[in-house]
């Protein structure tokens, strides 16, 4: 497994190391001691959650905040999606930066998404499974979010605009300068 750093600090990408061969493939998708040796974070998780969406489905931007705050480890286990995490951090040298990336079922990647940051996703192949560790328990009370094409963040989610689906909250989310976090 390697971890490599993004341009947003403590947000990191995992790569597992794969074998493969005639019978099919095995890898370790998470080890709990490696990520806590390399980035010197906690990454306890206590919460699985799954998606199933189609494509053009856009989910995001959302958090959790105060003492529900949530970081987590997403992967698509099938098909692709573009994964977009957002630093909502006031004190962070990188607030109001975002980096994307594309989780794959072939590419296998992890993106370790810390607390106090914004995450959406959007996906682009006919379907995809989405799975989201989480290391801390979902709160309703406690949602906050991000209007998915705010102005200010200018996130660039690959797909057409006809062709993106959102939900009614997302839709109505708050723009990063009403700082809904």
């Amino acid at each position: 497994m390697k971890i490599k750093e993004t341009p947003l600090k403590d947000c990191y990408i995992i790569e597992p190391t794969i074998f493969e061969d005639d019978r099919g493939y095995f890898f370790e998708k998470y080890n709990e001691k490696k990520f806590e040796e390399i980035t010197g974070m906690n990454g306890h998780f206590v919460q699985d959650n799954i998606s199933k969406s189609s494509y053009g489905v856009l989910r995001g931007l959302h958090l959790q905040k105060e003492e529900h705050a949530q970081a987590k480890l997403v992967s698509c286990l099938e098909g692709k999606v573009l994964d977009v995490a957002v630093d909502l951090r006031n004190d962070s040298p990188t607030f109001g930066k975002w980096f994307s990336i594309e989780l794959t079922a072939e590419n296998k990647l992890q993106l370790y998404v810390p607390r106090g940051f914004g995450h959406g996703f959007s996906v682009l192949s006919e379907t995809a499974i989405f799975s989201y560790k989480c290391d801390n328990f979902y709160n309703k009370e406690s949602e906050g979010s991000v209007l998915w094409n705010d102005a200010d963040l200018n996130i660039d989610w690959q797909l057409p605009l006809e062709d993106i689906i959102l939900s009614q909250k997302d839709k109505l989310a708050p723009t990063f300068k009403e700082g809904n976090f």
